[in-house]
């Protein structure tokens, strides 16, 4: 058994491992937006807080499409199908999203002055989303050839352009921000610009790579839309009402006073972090549980499902220690404002629950996007966030006079209710996979 574990464990982590390092660098891109923000003012990166949390609820739609890529991809690889050729597809259907998502945020802009936050941070939030609006096209162009090459496990190329991208983020940021030379001081709108700049080359640079390492066809084949439909709709939506509940969380706040939604975009950057190690691992759960699933390899899909969830659940009780261990430390490497650190710190101990039992929906997320049963995810998020997490919180925060504390507590319970139906329904979905077989 041992043996058999290490086999499966190394398998995934030879997946896992580039896309850690890889979201590790894409999650300390936004990180260094939060350095950098909060070093220059609590307002700075309250008003930054509040844009992202606007446009990440309407970004994450695509994001969430074209993450159904790689895991059907992966399928056809089991099935023996040839999948090069759906290069030009998953390009066509990136940029079309971009288009969709990048009108809808521009869209959203006006709808700022009728939410009520403080007018400093007015001007701000919508600088910052009007450029955001126009990366989405890097965006998702790097996320699309970045699931195109995870379909044939080819990950460490893409994920060292993402650590680049981090040192090249923070000293754009850095000089855009505070200004260098003939170039003044941006503030928000330099964020917004670094970003901007980040993101393109992101993905531009991975387009030359695929260019180099493969040679493609062009191709058409409406069907493969519609999988990717079929299947990344309930993905998308799932993590939209994860993403919107999180951020949401900021716009309440954000309209009590622009700290509180500083305090949840540095909880949240902090969690973030943490997160990507079994978030890769569930990239990794995909592709490999994606392959075990098209050669109707029950055994295999079994063992890494089991290998992987031990993996996620146990880096996260790690992280859960190190959080409830070092709560100041960690979050006066981000600020040095009293009042944002005293409002941030007691939200670190509810958090070293939530995390234990995120890592483990997040592998269970995983194992139903190789399974491509994904409806299982939307439904199983609506209910934990929506039905549960948002109404206590929103009672806890407001009613009890908690604030930020109540909502936490929310997500924490959705946590637990989250991995709970996901369970019982992965133990159903393996049986009947096990009778027709």
């Amino acid at each position: 058994m041992s043996t058999q574990f290490k086999y499966y464990a190394k398998e995934l982590l030879n997946i896992a491992l580039p896309i850690i390092m890889g979201n590790l660098g894409f999650i300390l891109i936004g990180a260094g937006d939060v350095l950098i923000a909060g070093h220059h003012s609590t307002d700075t990166l309250a008003a930054i807080s509040i844009a992202t949390a606007i446009t990440n609820c309407i970004q994450t739609f695509g994001i969430g499409l074209i993450s159904s890529v790689s895991p059907l991809l992966s399928n056809f690889r089991g099935e023996k199908k040839s999948v090069k050729k759906y290069f030009y597809p998953t390009i066509r259907f990136s940029m079309f999203l971009g288009i969709l998502v990048m009108f809808a945020v521009l869209a959203s802009i006006p709808l700022i002055d009728y939410l009520h936050f403080e007018p400093k941070l007015v001007p701000m939030i919508k600088q910052y989303m009007f450029v955001t609006a126009f990366a989405t096209f890097g965006a998702y162009l790097h996320s699309a050839l970045k699931e195109f090459l995870q379909a044939f496990e080819i990950v460490l190329f893409p994920n060292l352009v993402t650590v680049f991208s981090v040192f090249l983020n923070i000293a754009l940021n850095v000089i855009l921000v505070f200004g260098f030379g003939p170039i003044p001081s941006l503030v928000v709108l330099g964020l917004a610009v670094a970003s901007f700049i980040v993101r393109y080359f992101m993905g531009f640079t991975l387009l030359i790579y695929c260019f180099s390492v493969m040679n493609f066809n062009d191709y058409k084949d409406f069907n493969y839309y519609k999988s990717l439909i079929k299947i990344g709709i309930p993905i998308s939506c799932a993590v939209m009402v994860e993403f919107v509940a999180f951020n949401s969380i900021a716009i309440f706040m954000g309209r009590v006073a622009g700290v509180y939604a500083a305090a949840q975009n540095l909880v949240c950057t902090l969690t973030t972090i943490s997160f990507m190690v079994p978030f890769a691992l569930s990239n990794a759960i995909a592709v490999k549980v994606g392959f075990a699933n098209g050669a109707g390899n029950i055994k295999d899909l079994k063992r890494y499902s089991f290998v992987g969830i031990v993996m996620s659940v146990g880096f996260m009780m790690f992280s859960a220690l190190v959080f409830s261990t070092f709560p100041h430390f960690l979050v006066s490497l981000f600020t040095k404002d009293n009042n944002l650190v005293k409002i941030s710190v007691p939200i670190l101990y509810i958090l070293s629950l939530f995390q234990i039992f995120d890592g483990l929906q997040v592998s269970l997320a995983g194992i139903f996007k190789g399974m491509k049963r994904t409806g299982i995810v939307l439904l199983a998020n609506f209910i934990s966030y929506w039905i549960i997490s948002i109404p206590v919180g929103y009672t806890l925060a407001f009613y009890f006079h908690l604030n930020l504390k109540g909502f936490w507590i929310g997500l924490a319970s959705a946590a637990i209710i989250l991995c709970l139906i996901m369970s019982v329904m992965l133990v159903k979905s393996i049986k009947r996979l096990e009778t027709v077989k």
